[in-house]
């Protein structure tokens, strides 16, 4: 039990350390980049009617000719205490802007996962049990075509067959236009939420899908299931009994990485769709200066990837022993 508490401790000291460095990196990015901090909260036209003293009013509030390092640890410990700042373009605390863009965001990007790993996984496992045959031609070829199409490319398609064509779903949005909040509905919610999901679930696929392949493939050729043969286990046997836990790992690898790649397609489709999620406020937020915003997005943005990788570092302990009694004694 020790081993396993010691495991845990050493990822969640890790994963603080990444997020403390892309903090770091995207404040100085931000401090670097030719974004006035007065012109950007205050306006231009508005400074123009200033004082001097006025101005240097609001450089001391802004904290404008501190030192980086100085400021940096300034709103890093705002941050920590939930502290956020206030988004410039939405006029409220950045905390509140991302708990309502996050909710939105995570409805779609949960079912894009659960969908992308398990339906990825599944084909994985079949082309590999079918290597050489029709099923695993069709399921390789599906990948590498799906690995190669942009999502909004795609995004755009499900959009003008679903939508604009047969007019079956709706054609954007979170919710119905015109309706009051209180009188939205979960089948509206789901409604707007498939094309989304969909298009995020179908590039998700690929890689899952490939890589569970060949790792099925490289254990259905290993020694110890030829002996499984020779024994006469059948098929879903030596499946159940000596390929699953061995497919699992590097597919539960994949699957927590993806996580990044499921946030960074959703800035796509959010856009695609006019779905107000996280992805669509991350741009926004670049287009209109919103500094404030920005780095909060940044900042949860590197807690649920470097907290997916997290989770799955665990899951392995728990799978396989020896993962974890190697990371405790690291």
């Amino acid at each position: 039990m020790k081993e396993y508490f010691v495991f845990i401790g050493k990822h969640t000291i890790r994963m603080l350390l990444l997020v403390f460095f892309v903090s770091a990196a995207a404040f100085t990015l931000v401090s670097v980049s030719p974004i006035d901090p007065l012109q950007a909260n205050v306006g231009q036209a508005a400074m123009g009617s200033m004082s001097q003293e006025q101005i240097a009013k609001l450089q001391a509030y802004w904290g404008v000719g501190e030192p980086p390092l100085h400021r940096f640890f300034s709103w890093a410990g705002d941050f920590f205490r939930g502290d956020m700042g206030v988004s410039l373009l939405y006029r409220q605390p950045v905390s509140r802007v991302i708990g309502v863009k996050l909710v939105n965001s995570l409805w779609l990007m949960a079912i894009a996962w659960l969908l992308s790993g398990m339906i990825g996984f599944v084909l994985g496992i079949l082309a590999g049990l079918k290597e050489g045959s029709f099923v695993d031609r069709l399921v390789k070829g599906y990948s590498l075509l799906i690995a190669s199409t942009p999502a909004f490319w795609l995004a755009l398609v499900l959009l003008m067959i679903f939508a604009v064509w047969l007019k079956v779903l709706p054609i954007g949005l979170s919710v119905p236009i015109g309706v009051e909040t209180g009188a939205v509905t979960v089948m509206d919610r789901i409604r707007h939420a498939i094309l989304p999901a969909a298009t995020l679930s179908i590039t998700g696929i690929a890689n899952i899908t490939l890589h569970t392949r060949e790792k099925m493939i490289e254990i259905m050729e290993s020694d110890y299931v030829l002996f499984a043969r020779a024994r006469g286990e059948s098929t879903w046997s030596i499946v159940k009994n000596h390929a699953l836990r061995n497919v699992a790992l590097p597919a539960m690898t994949l699957q927590f990485a993806s996580i990044s790649e499921i946030f960074g397609g959703s800035v796509l489709v959010e856009q695609t769709f006019s779905y107000p999620g996280l992805g669509q406020a991350a741009v926004t937020a670049g287009l209109g200066s919103d500094v404030p915003l920005l780095l909060g997005i940044t900042v949860i943005s590197a807690l649920f990837v470097f907290g997916g990788n997290l989770i799955a570092n665990i899951l392995y302990g728990v799978i396989d022993p020896r993962i974890r009694r190697g990371g405790a004694r690291t």
